[in-house]
């Protein structure tokens, strides 16, 4: 009874065993087949007791097998009427059977058939067909039916176990995404407004110095300033498109931009130098947008923290490999942003994607970025 507590079922069966037997003894609806005399109180008391220890037959499968069992063996013993008592009996071998007990159920229907064959055997006239005659076969099938629905059981809970266990995959796999849809986002828009932030401040500061002696700089640094800001909404448009990841004019960020984000750069009064190794192969479209964010964060910290200073970036094109340098000649102070968090979101770019990525004061002064990106598909 699917959606019913255990106790209520097995009240509910004791109740009905109860009233059959009861019930169906005194009306006279069925017959042993044996030679039989009239039901007193101790045969009555038989059918009560076998029928209400059903009430524990999960609990305690053992005693109630072993006491409907011997309630069944006594009435028959007896000559009682009818077959309602070994409904009992039947019932505490099928739940036997269900809960796993096989040698318990097969010991109380062997039990309850050999107690039984006596009386039949001592019977002074051959048993008439239907009645005890039957019980065996009826033993056979509580033990079947009883195995039967133990394996359905089995196979149901198997079933609902495995459901759950991908309903708990699949929530765990949205998680996931989830995070690290989020963690993305927030890499684009740091990578994104760092930057810009930083041209802007560098711009302002010109246009304030020269507002006054020089309105053509400021002009100049002002309009840059407006530059900056229009990209920096283009790609805030493309960041907020997840799906897309693209700029609204249709252009995949990646280092087809690179001579833009160069051009923003000097603007803000940093000279680069590009440098451009091998021949450009097959760059996976996640390869690509990593390397343009790496080589922009880079640009942003030399903004930042290395004061006057120049810039060579080194593009790579290896065999399944992309290489990247940033290198630039500015202040030793540089060092302070080897814990900032653009260093930690240019590794997290470079490790996601299998590659590697190092940073650190030159040698000869100056700060170096240097990462490694795999451009073969992952195996």
């Amino acid at each position: 009874m699917t959606g019913v507590h255990p106790w209520k079922t097995d009240a509910l069966i004791t109740v009905a065993m109860l009233t059959l037997g009861v019930a169906g003894t005194y009306g006279g609806l069925s017959s042993s087949g044996l030679t039989e005399g009239p039901l007193d109180a101790p045969g009555l008391a038989l059918i009560v007791v076998s029928s209400l220890v059903l009430a524990w037959r999960r609990a305690a499968p053992v005693p109630v097998g072993v006491v409907a069992v011997g309630c069944a063996v006594a009435y028959y013993g007896a000559r009682y009427p009818g077959i309602f008592a070994a409904g009992p009996a039947l019932i505490a071998t099928y739940t036997a059977a269900t809960l796993g007990r096989r040698r318990l159920a097969i010991g109380l229907a062997a039990a309850l058939a050999s107690g039984i064959a006596v009386p039949v055997a001592l019977a002074d006239t051959d048993p008439e067909p239907g009645g005890l005659s039957l019980l065996s076969g009826w033993l056979v099938a509580m033990v079947v039916l009883g195995e039967v629905t133990k394996n359905r059981r089995a196979y149901l809970g198997e079933v609902e176990q495995r459901a759950i266990q991908a309903e708990l995959t699949k929530e765990e796999a949205a998680l996931r995404r989830a995070g690290e849809e989020r963690l993305w986002i927030a890499q684009e828009l740091h990578d994104t407004l760092t930057h810009t932030i930083s041209v802007i401040n560098v711009q302002t500061s010109v246009a304030l110095q020269t507002l006054e002696r020089d309105p053509a700089l400021t002009r100049q640094a002002l309009l840059a300033v407006k530059d900056s800001g229009k990209e920096a909404m283009h790609e805030l448009r493309a960041t907020l498109g997840v799906l897309r990841q693209a700029d609204p004019d249709g252009s995949e960020v990646g280092l087809a931009r690179l001579p833009r984000l160069v051009d923003r750069a000097e603007a803000a009064g940093l000279p680069v130098t590009t440098l451009t190794i091998g021949t450009r192969g097959e760059v996976p479209p996640e390869v690509d947008r990593a390397a343009y964010r790496i080589v922009q964060e880079a640009f942003t910290n030399v903004l930042r923290h290395a004061g006057a200073a120049s810039v060579t970036v080194t593009i790579e094109y290896a065999t399944q490999m992309l290489k990247l340098s940033v290198e630039d000649n500015g202040q030793t102070t540089t060092g302070t942003a080897e814990n900032g968090m653009g260093l930690i979101g240019m590794r997290e770019r470079a490790v996601a994607l299998g590659g590697s990525l190092t940073a650190g004061p030159r040698p000869g002064g100056g700060f170096a970025v240097r990462a490694e990106l795999p451009t073969a598909a992952a195996p």
